[in-house]
């Protein structure tokens, strides 16, 4: 069983915009499109977000492992697919 994957974003951060949209199309391809990812916006859930260690967003975590932080260009999300791929 996968563990569950979790995306810190802001929705204003244009940062996140790119990342969600290099997500968005890398999940169309067949090998990434059965991956969830449980997207938290941390202006809204600050009490959750509190409990992760990171300083940037976006943010990715596997579990309770930062797998990425900050801005993202796509190999670095193709790459963090590929990671929740492997530990599965």
């Amino acid at each position: 069983m996968m563990e569950p994957v979790t995306l810190f974003v802001l929705k204003f951060c244009p940062y996140c915009r790119q990342a969600l949209s290099y997500l968005e199309e890398l999940q169309k391809e067949d090998r990434y499109k059965d991956i969830q990812i449980n997207m938290i916006d941390e202006a809204k859930n600050r009490a959750l977000a509190d409990t992760y260690d990171y300083y940037l967003v976006p943010t990715f975590y596997l579990g309770q492992r930062k797998l990425f932080e900050g801005a993202m260009e796509k190999e670095d999300v193709r790459n963090v697919l590929e990671e929740i791929l492997s530990a599965a």
